[in-house]
């Protein structure tokens, strides 16, 4: 006998053999891989021959000796990755064939009998629960379809399937309930796959409910039917992703009529408790309340309670300037939907919010705060008296103004590009023209081409000063409004040629500029005034500095005089990073520490290298105490006129940044420790201020003492303080409502664990 033959026939004998007495799992399908050699392609198939004689002379005999030895207890015997790869396996397929839309469907014919409610809670799970379960077996090695980006969008096509069957019984006059259908979409989107689902479903609703009355009834009836407990996530997917308020009427119809908790997410929820939406979202929702005369209530009531929050004081203090933005948005997208009645009949309540929350956003030290108050109080009294004077106030535009002013134009729904508006008649922008009249009788060419003299000045007959005392003289005396303009125009000039002269009476010139009122027909008046008070300074700064830090604690200054004070005290390195009167966000201190940190950073690229600057002395060293100290004497101390721990935190937040820029400067200097002590206590006293600029000045005083006081210094003298400021800013970084504190913070911290791997100061 061949060989070959022999050696098929011994090994059929021995896999039947194995198969009727074998209790070994492994022996078992070890055998069964054996005999699958012969009918496989494999990597080493067998020979042509010996697979026909297999096939032809013991096929046959094995599959009966398997089936007379074949056990329902093999599959406990076998490894668990095989009983779990052949479930998966029957899974896909059921999967792949429709198996989910069969079961759902199966349930929701059965739900309009008497159904076992427990039964149906284990489907539910199980649906839902499906891809957990399977990556939980497999640990990373499972299928495909299986993954949640895969298997949820597989389960909004399901449902799409099942609503399909259950339209076509209804329409057949069939009884058929949709809850199960809603428990799965609750269920789902609460789970964290609400865009996977949703994503899929939404679109086909769109497109279903079009046109087709008894789809807009399914569809308001699968998210009525969806638990409170799913609610919430149902009703945000669906504000997300409806394109247009239209949209989402037919796909919700008047569901927030119906359901409190549909009620509570769509009117406080996505309006006041979130500021995450894009805008077009904002427009959805309230465009949906809107549509509808039974929903216009709801709208007026949020528009009431967006303006409560709007005319709040300490809303604006401690809300995040991005939820602020939401609010305003919201505000004027409610404005442009209000009809005229609705107006007159809020009119008085809608006057006292508009006061009310324009004085709230006007007295913030935060440039953004007040420009979007700005923009709201301007709307609203556009509305609220359209024939009557409107306020308007001067600031310059900027992509989030003009978005703002947008919106209170109420968005046509379903514009095709067809529809678009006309855009024939286009404006012509930067064009000047020079109007040239003249007259008839003066028997001139009326083709005459006008000469330009828009750029012309007028000739002044009044001569300017020549000597520092002439321009106090002229300050000081009787109001020439010639005068006063020719001598403020060549302040600064002559305060800089003439030094010695100016060492004389530095700190009498000082004060004539600090009291000197505006001057609103001097062009560029306060940034005449101000470069010639900082000229003042850089030439005599001891006298100067020992005369305005006296008087920034004085009786009887202003506020605007007292910040005053601290710009000019700013003017000896200040030059770069004056603070503006206009703007009181730490952006620029942020880009100041940033070129320290990188010039501290050590980097390996490739090509040229950069040049290092020059190294020079610190010649603001000698001086800088003088600025420093005095200024950090009375902080705590209320005046009259004057509480920098009360109401003036606007100065009080000018000072801190103050404070951190001479901080700054004070680098390589004797005193840079002892101004680094003093500084680092006074950011510890006010460190959980409710004032957003304070928090970022006195967030700026700590980069700058971190980047400032020299290293060993730090390590010696402020090590237990250090630590307890890491605890401070860590919490900081995490809970502060403004993401510039937060910013700062994160990068305090990374100062601090640089320091840290240096120094090796051991975790507390």
């Amino acid at each position: 006998m061949d060989s070959d033959v022999f050696h098929v026939r011994h090994t059929v004998q021995e896999a039947i053999d194995i198969l009727s007495s074998s209790k070994d799992g492994n022996q078992i399908s070890e055998t069964l891989w054996t005999v699958k050699h012969y009918l496989c392609r494999t990597e080493n198939p067998p020979s042509l021959k010996v697979t026909e004689e297999f096939t032809r002379s013991h096929f046959t005999t094995f599959l009966q000796g398997l089936i007379n030895n074949l056990n329902p207890d093999w599959l406990e015997l076998f490894q668990a990755s095989f009983r779990l790869n052949k479930v998966a396996d029957v899974l896909e397929k059921f999967l792949q064939r429709g198996g989910l839309s069969a079961l759902m469907w199966e349930v929701c014919k059965q739900q309009t009998q008497v159904g076992t409610p427990v039964l149906q809670e284990a489907i539910l799970n199980r649906i839902i629960c499906l891809p957990d379960h399977l990556s939980n077996k497999f640990q990373g090695e499972n299928q495909t379809i299986f993954f949640p980006q895969n298997y949820f969008p597989l389960l909004g096509m399901e449902i799409v399937q099942v609503l399909e069957r259950i339209f076509d019984s209804l329409r057949d006059g069939l009884d058929c309930s949709i809850s199960f259908v809603s428990q799965v979409l609750g269920k789902g989107c609460a789970h964290g796959r609400r865009k996977e689902i949703l994503n899929v479903l939404v679109p086909h609703l769109t497109d279903r409910t079009q046109s087709d009355c008894i789809w807009q009834r399914m569809c308001w009836r699968l998210v009525e039917s969806v638990p409170d407990r799913w609610m919430e996530a149902v009703v945000c997917g669906f504000v997300q992703l409806a394109p247009g308020s239209a949209v989402l009427t037919r796909l919700l119809g008047n569901l927030v009529l119906k359901s409190k908790k549909a009620e509570f997410v769509m009117t406080q929820k996505l309006l006041l408790f979130q500021y995450s939406y894009p805008t077009v979202v904002l427009q959805t929702l309230l465009g949906y309340l809107a549509l509808e005369s039974m929903r216009r209530p709801l709208l007026i009531k949020v528009f009431k309670e967006l303006l409560e929050t709007w005319v709040s004081s300490s809303a604006i203090r401690h809300c995040p300037v991005e939820q602020q933005l939401y609010i305003s948005k919201a505000i004027l997208i409610c404005l442009s939907h209000l009809k005229e009645e609705e107006i007159i009949n809020n009119r008085q309540e809608l006057l006292t919010s508009l006061m009310e929350g324009m004085k709230c956003h006007l007295d913030s030290n935060l440039p953004r705060i007040r420009f979007m108050g700005m923009v709201v109080a301007e709307c609203l009294s556009e509305k609220i008296t359209p024939d009557g004077p409107v306020l308007k106030f001067q600031y310059e535009e900027d992509d989030e103004i003009r978005e703002l002013k947008s919106l209170l134009t109420e968005r046509p729904e379903e514009t095709s590009v067809n529809d678009s508006p006309s855009t024939s008649c286009k404006e012509k922008n930067g064009d000047s023209f020079i109007c040239f009249i003249v007259s008839k009788k003066d028997g001139l060419d009326d083709d005459l081409v006008p000469y330009d003299m828009s750029h012309d000045k007028e000739l002044k007959k009044i001569k300017a000063p020549t000597y520092i005392r002439d321009c106090i003289a002229i300050l000081t005396g009787p109001e020439d409004a010639d005068k006063y303009e020719a001598t403020m125009n060549v302040l600064e000039a002559l305060i800089r040629k003439n030094k010695a002269a100016v060492g004389e009476i530095s700190v009498e010139l000082t004060k004539v500029l600090l009291h000197l009122e505006e001057k609103s027909y001097i062009e560029d008046f306060l940034g005449l005034r101000q470069r010639a008070m900082v000229a003042i300074v850089v030439i005599d700064p001891i006298p100067v500095a020992r005369y305005l830090t006296s008087e920034f604690y004085s009786l009887n200054y202003s506020l605007r005089q007292r910040m005053d004070i601290l710009d000019q005290l700013l003017g000896p390195k200040g030059a770069g990073i004056q603070i503006q009167s206009s703007s009181s966000s730490s952006s620029d201190w942020q880009k100041v520490v940033d070129e320290r940190i990188k010039s501290k950073t050590r980097r390996f690229a490739k090509g040229k290298c950069q040049v290092e600057p020059l190294c020079a002395p610190n010649r603001f060293g000698p001086v800088v105490g003088h600025f420093f100290f005095p200024l950090l004497q009375n902080f705590d101390r209320p005046l009259n006129t004057f509480d920098l721990l009360g109401d003036d935190h606007l100065v009080l937040g000018r000072l801190a940044h103050t404070l951190a820029i001479l901080m700054y400067f004070a680098v390589n200097t004797v005193v840079a420790s002892a101004m680094g002590k003093a500084l680092l206590e006074f950011v510890w006293v006010l460190r959980f201020h409710t004032d957003t600029y304070v928090r970022q000045g006195l967030l700026s005083c700590v980069s700058s003492l971190l980047l400032s006081v020299p290293a060993e210094r730090l390590l010696e003298d402020m090590t237990e303080e250090l630590l307890e400021a890491q605890f401070w800013l860590a919490d900081v970084a995490e809970k502060d409502s403004d993401g510039d504190c937060r910013s700062l913070a994160v990068q305090n911290l990374l100062l601090m664990e640089n320091l840290k791997k240096k120094l090796e100061i051991p975790p507390r």
